[in-house]
């Protein structure tokens, strides 16, 4: 399900009205903790943090126009969506992530590959997804993903 919208803002408001609080706290909370560098936009319907062009010249190796992604989030039909790719990438932060949030919720991790399920907004632990925004950088994350996923020159 994508929400329909040119900006965060958009996006936001086009939510069910029981998700539009959570949205705005999540969104603020991603930009109080966002390490300098980071560009927000819309990608796929929902609102997204990249590594731009003027950083990361090479771009996203699926489609080189659109810059490197590293995390989004969404309302979905049944649940608020967020994505991190670092803990995708990196067993550590996955590893630092999962531990924190048994410390801090008293639910049980909903959880894909890079994906936060939350499917109610009152249950979203809006410190915890701060401490783990803040803790990669641009040069991280271009770090991370060049010895993961960037196809070798040959």
């Amino acid at each position: 399900m994508k929400t329909e919208g040119t900006t965060p803002e958009q996006i936001i408001a086009n939510c069910p009205e029981d998700r539009q609080e959570a949205m705005m706290t999540l969104r603020k909370t991603i930009l109080d903790n966002l390490p300098q560098g980071f560009s927000e936009g819309i990608g796929y319907g929902m609102i997204g943090y990249a590594v731009p062009h003027s950083l990361y010249p090479a771009g996203y190796h699926c489609d080189p126009k659109l810059p490197l992604p590293f995390m989004s989030f969404a309302s979905q039909k049944n649940f608020i969506a967020f994505y991190h790719m670092g803990l995708y990438a990196d067993p550590k932060l996955l590893d630092w992530f999962q531990t924190e949030y048994a410390k801090v919720s008293k639910t049980k991790l909903d959880m894909g590959k890079s994906c936060v399920r939350f499917k109610k907004p009152d249950q979203i632990p809006f410190e915890l997804i701060g401490r783990l925004v803040a803790k990669v950088t641009p040069q991280d994350w271009i770090d991370t993903y060049e010895s993961n996923y960037k196809p070798k020159s040959k």
